[in-house]
């Protein structure tokens, strides 16, 4: 595998104070790295109690439901709808999140979040984006999706994560629209991803988001070797 060329974009003298936030996260995620040695925690999906009737006789069933021996209570761990969104810029640079909680807090994830009761997954992708970054997209496109894992106080969700691609208006003032909603995001970067070998560098939180830039990545270079193609072809 070639050696990974991913760098954090420049940013101008106009944005220093969002670059401070981009500088403090790419501090957070290396401090998570090299100092913290992450727990996984105990996933055991039990309750001590039913919630329904108070009994002990409850257990977890087929990895997909509670069910209780007393009352005859049931409830589904049903796959929960998340919505993820590969922003870029004009050069097609990939802005990040550094999560600020569990799971996986101080990893780096791309903007999203689950989607609500009674919504559809792209008015999810433009919400969490409006929610956790003050930052209206455009020209949204699904993109692919993946089951992922979310393990969050000792529970084990499973869900599955919907990917989208994103332009902003005035793409080359990014870093200066963004307003961090600091319970969910602890700070932010812009990275340049040009081979596997950047994404596989990446401390990202999720491997849904991993697989899902591999497939953007492809992607891109197919359509930019199409129109190489047709170039040629005009020649």
């Amino acid at each position: 595998m070639a050696e990974s060329n991913s760098s954090s974009v420049s940013i101008t003298a106009s944005e220093a104070q969002v670059s401070d936030q981009t500088f403090k996260a790419n501090q957070t995620v290396q401090a998570q790295q090299a100092a913290k040695v992450q727990t996984q925690p105990q996933i055991d999906n039990n309750f001590n109690f039913c919630p329904k009737c108070g009994g002990k006789k409850i257990s977890y069933i087929d990895n997909r439901k509670w069910g209780c021996a007393d009352c005859g209570f049931k409830l589904y761990n049903n796959v929960a709808a998340a919505v993820g969104i590969i922003i870029t810029d004009k050069n097609d640079n990939v802005f990040f999140e550094v999560r600020a909680k569990e799971p996986r807090k101080g990893f780096l994830a791309l903007p999203g979040g689950f989607c609500d009761p009674d919504e559809t997954a792209e008015h999810a992708a433009l919400r969490e984006c409006k929610e956790e970054l003050d930052l209206q997209i455009e020209d949204v496109k699904y993109l692919c999706s993946f089951p992922n894992v979310y393990d969050y106080k000792n529970i084990r969700y499973k869900t599955c994560d919907m990917f989208f691609t994103a332009k902003i208006p005035h793409s080359e003032t990014l870093m200066e629209q963004i307003e961090l909603q600091e319970r969910e995001v602890a700070g932010v970067t812009v990275k340049s991803v040009k081979s596997e070998a950047d994404i596989e560098a990446l401390p990202l939180a999720f491997e849904s988001a991993r697989k899902t830039l591999k497939i953007w990545l492809s992607s891109r270079n197919l359509a930019a070797k199409n129109i190489s193609s047709e170039i040629q072809e005009v020649k």
